[in-house]
């Protein structure tokens, strides 16, 4: 298991933003909503398609290809065609830099 991994530096990732960040291998999207910082796989679970670029509302990110809709802060599933929750990460904001946590 890898340390974590940083993202960059909280200035430099306004609200909305979107990131992705390889964690042991994985693609991880790090998204700001709200004030915090969200970490979850970069992969829709209904087609392997990757969430990045996705519209975020209301705490949730939109998969662009079938609708799948995910809940930020637990991956939950909350629309068809997916019913698999994507899996979420830890993040932290240190020394004004904002990481990942491995799982």
């Amino acid at each position: 298991m890898s340390k974590r991994v940083r993202v960059g530096a909280e200035a430099e990732l306004p609200e909305g933003s979107q990131t992705e960040v390889q964690v042991d291998g994985v693609g991880v999207l790090v998204v700001r909503h709200g004030g915090a910082f969200y970490a979850l796989r970069n992969n829709c679970t209904h087609q392997n398609y990757p969430l990045l670029g996705g519209e975020v509302s209301l705490g949730r990110i939109t998969c662009e290809k079938h609708g799948a809709k995910f809940e930020l802060a637990t991956g939950k599933a909350k629309t068809l065609p997916a019913v698999k929750p994507v899996r979420i990460y830890g993040t932290v904001v240190e020394g004004g830099d904002v990481y990942v946590l491995p799982l």
